[in-house]
């Protein structure tokens, strides 16, 4: 009877527990994620280049539509991830790939502005393959093994981040980055493909109560979500508005403090922070991995004080050293947040609970925008990573007060 009842069980648990998931279909969803990146986050530094060929001879509205698929990708987020929890991650992570290659399409032929402004306006609505592909990969892993896959993604957003311009950048002689559009569509088109060899992840079914079961030992109960929400969404919002705000006039800044500096030195130092990530991301995650609370605040100390270098560097050298402090900072920050997302998906629908994160990251980086123009316009290029140093202080205050957390005594911060 025993024997009966354990082999019983064992083909329940066989037939009904998630399918296999391991190194290799981790990987594959973060190479498909970065060459699905490629048009989404290469071409919109070229839409003063773009603008002119439909009409705004100025490209007045660069800025505007800059943020328009950042909006609508929010706004659309976690309606996505609810449906995706109902109908399945893979197919919704399809939708998203397929999404972005229709709207990259009708970018590319777009004849007029407006035609170009609803192209980007759908590639919101219709993309989100970030939120998809971390949804999707929380339903298929837990605790560390989920952390170091969202700390991959982050790698593969960083990798496209710094090579996509300089791709887009290199084929403009031949093929305008108006036409790119067009032409890299094929990219998440790829990636879709690639997605259909993947698993749809599963939770294990109740089991089966028409079985006896033995008596056993007792056991733990399956863990409730350690990391409440609130605390997570509001360090994602401060991560990405400290990080994001130093972003649009930093190039303007380092030509107003190094007189003729060339291009190509300035694009490397726009992407110092993000190299530094794709360089210590793993070493990282090691080593923060049983106290990401530390690595937090390690983190937004480092933004704090590369940002606030950032407001009195007047040399190629001070500029170095300030973007190595802010690549300390991006790294600490993400790789944390992806283990505290890590904690907060056990035991919640990981669909909704990570469409409402990409919410909230979206709201950050908007809100950076917005300040970071209101910024410049009235104090001049150093006022955005100024205001972004007081954030960080903020939050680095924040992240050290437990009282944030008292709410869950489960949490394991440390050792």
């Amino acid at each position: 009877m025993t024997t009966a009842t354990s082999e019983a069980r064992l083909a329940g648990n066989s037939a009904g527990s998630r399918p296999e998931f391991g190194r290799r279909q981790v990987h594959a969803v973060a190479a498909c994620y970065f060459v699905a990146s490629f048009a989404a986050l290469g071409l919109p530094p070229y839409l003063t280049a773009i603008l002119p060929e439909l009409g705004d001879k100025t490209a007045q509205w660069a800025g505007l539509l800059y943020i328009v698929p950042t909006v609508f990708g929010g706004l659309g987020a976690p309606l996505w991830g609810r449906i995706a929890d109902r109908f399945g991650r893979k197919r919704l992570l399809l939708r998203a790939q397929l999404g972005l290659a229709v709207s990259f399409l009708l970018a590319g032929w777009a004849d007029s502005l407006a035609t170009f402004t609803a192209a980007l306006v759908l590639q919101g609505i219709l993309g989100g393959t970030f939120a998809a592909s971390n949804g999707y990969l929380a339903a298929a892993l837990e605790g560390p093994g989920l952390s170091k896959a969202l700390t991959l993604m982050q790698g593969s957003a960083r990798a496209a981040l710094v090579f996509a311009p300089i791709v887009v950048g290199s084929l403009s002689p031949w093929l305008s980055p108006h036409r790119q559009y067009a032409l890299l569509a094929v990219l998440p088109l790829a990636a879709a493909v690639m997605l259909t060899a993947l698993p749809e992840p599963r939770t294990a079914p109740a089991p089966d109560k028409t079985v006896p079961e033995e008596p056993e030992s007792p056991e733990p109960q399956a863990a409730a979500p350690a990391t409440p929400l609130n605390a997570l969404y509001a360090f994602e919002f401060a991560f990405v508005f400290s990080t994001v705000i130093s972003f649009p006039y930093l190039i303007s800044l380092i030509e107003d403090r190094i007189p003729g500096i060339s291009p190509v030195a300035s694009g490397m130092l726009f992407a110092l922070p993000h190299l530094s990530y794709l360089v210590f991301a793993m070493q990282v995650h090691k080593a923060f991995q049983s106290r990401p609370r530390l690595g937090i605040a390690l983190g937004f100390g480092f933004i704090a004080l590369g940002l606030a270098g950032h407001g009195v560097a007047h040399s190629l050298a001070a500029f170095i050293a300030v973007r190595l402090l802010l690549g300390a900072g991006l790294t600490l920050g993400l790789v944390c947040l992806s283990m505290l997302a890590a904690d907060c998906a056990k035991g919640r629908p990981p669909g909704g609970m990570f469409g409402s994160l990409e919410f909230v990251s979206k709201a950050g980086a908007v809100a950076a925008g917005v300040a970071a123009a209101a910024g410049n316009s009235f104090f001049g290029p150093a006022a955005p990573v100024l205001t972004g140093t007081a954030v960080a202080l903020a939050t680095v205050l924040a992240a050290a007060l437990p009282a944030l957390f008292r709410r869950s005594p489960r949490i394991r911060w440390s050792r």
